[in-house]
């Protein structure tokens, strides 16, 4: 059974208002101890994220810069030099703000986590409002189960979707999976491997299948069958001449000659 992100998330998220002060967001972040807060607007709708990087931009860059250096600055920090005269959390945040569901996998947020650069991600439902945030400790939450409970998982949900489990040993330790035994053939193989690496607390797997030959290509069958020879013509060869009016170089029927007394034909 692959986790989900309700089973492993915080149900006891702490937001801010889109009108929070930038000295209450500050005292906030250092009380909870936490990297960022959900924006949430007057419906409770959440519109972004305010985080601890929101906040140094503004210690930052805000007090300007003057000659060259203040030139790159400008340029290179466009975005967050905007962000920097802000005073509230609307002001300050990143909208709009990047968040999962309830029954997403965790698979799933943690590769948002990792190709978004972020640490937590709002938890919404369908109607748009929070009810939880899942950090990257969450997710790695899924981890901690046991080897034995990985192993009886997999001989006696897994492997009978696919294959007859009395043909196969498996070996857990560490969170990591040794899989032996011969299938069928080697798409049932790699399958049976596929759904394995998503099995919750599996952090990796050792292929020591042995799988079935691939049976031999047929022989090719005849391109063209021969054709009947029509009666009373005989193809014959002629010979080859240089001179090219004098040159029909391919077989050429010929027709039956008659004998001079008319009897028949030679």
């Amino acid at each position: 059974m692959r986790a989900i992100v309700k089973d492993v998330m915080s149900t006891h998220p702490v937001p801010v208002r889109k009108d929070a002060s930038f000295k209450e967001i500050a005292a906030r972040l250092r009380q909870y101890r936490v990297s960022a807060f959900p924006v949430l607007d007057d419906d409770g709708h959440v519109i972004g994220v305010v985080s601890e990087a929101d906040i140094l931009a503004k210690e930052a860059l805000d007090g300007g810069h003057d000659g060259v250096w203040g030139m790159i600055i400008s340029i290179v920090h466009r975005k967050e030099l905007r962000k920097a005269g802000g005073v509230t959390a609307g002001d300050l945040m990143t909208s709009p703000a990047l968040t999962v569901a309830p029954e997403d996998t965790v698979e799933h947020a943690a590769r948002l986590m990792y190709t978004r650069r972020v640490k937590r991600l709002p938890v919404v439902d369908e109607a748009g409002q929070l009810v939880g945030i899942v950090s990257r400790t969450d997710v790695l939450a899924v981890f901690d189960r046991p080897d034995e409970e990985i192993r009886v998982e997999i001989t006696s949900k897994v492997i009978p979707r696919l294959s007859d489990p009395s043909w196969y040993w498996v070996m857990v330790k560490d969170g990591i999976v040794t899989v032996e035994g011969t299938p069928e053939t080697i798409s049932i193989g790699r399958g049976l491997l596929a759904q394995i690496r998503h099995v919750q607390g599996v952090v990796a797997v050792r292929d020591r299948l042995v799988y079935p030959l691939p049976p031999a290509p047929a022989a090719p069958g005849p391109y063209f069958l021969p054709q009947a020879r029509p009666a009373g013509i005989r193809w014959v060869a002629r010979a080859r001449s240089t001179d090219r009016a004098r040159r029909p170089d391919r077989l050429r029927p010929s027709q039956p000659r008659r004998h001079p007394d008319g009897t028949g034909t030679l």
